[in-house]
C-alpha cells in the first residue's frame, strides 16, 4: 500500500519535470477562475474539487480490456500542494512563480 506522502513524492518527480509543466500545474492549482476540473499530467491526474482541495491520482488505462485503474490516490490542501510543487521546482532550479 502506498501512503499519501509517497503519492505526492511520485507525483512531484513525474510531473514537475520541466519549467513549462511546473508553470501549467501551478497556474491550474492557483487559479481562482477554475473552481473545479482536472488537469492531466504525464501519468498523474490533478482533480480540483473546489478552490482549496485537490485529489491527485495515478491512472492506468487498459484500452484492450476497455477499463481504467486508479491504483492509488491522495487528497491535499491547496497551500500544501503549492508548497510541495515549489520545493520540487526549487530543487530542479526552475524559476518560481510568485
Amino acid at each position: 500500500m502506498i501512503n499519501s506522502q509517497e503519492v505526492i513524492k511520485r507525483f512531484l518527480e513525474d510531473e514537475i519535470s520541466s519549467q513549462e509543466l511546473y508553470e501549467a500545474i501551478f497556474d491550474f492549482i492557483d487559479s481562482a477562475h477554475i473552481r473545479s476540473g482536472e488537469l492531466e499530467g504525464n501519468y498523474f491526474i490533478i482533480k480540483k474539487m473546489d478552490l482549496n482541495n485537490f485529489i491527485i491520482y495515478a491512472e492506468n488505462i487498459h484500452p484492450d480490456e476497455n477499463h481504467r485503474e486508479i491504483p492509488y490516490s491522495t487528497s491535499i490542501y491547496k497551500e500544501s500542494l503549492l508548497k510541495a510543487i515549489n520545493n520540487q521546482a526549487r530543487e530542479n532550479n526552475y524559476i518560481l512563480k510568485p
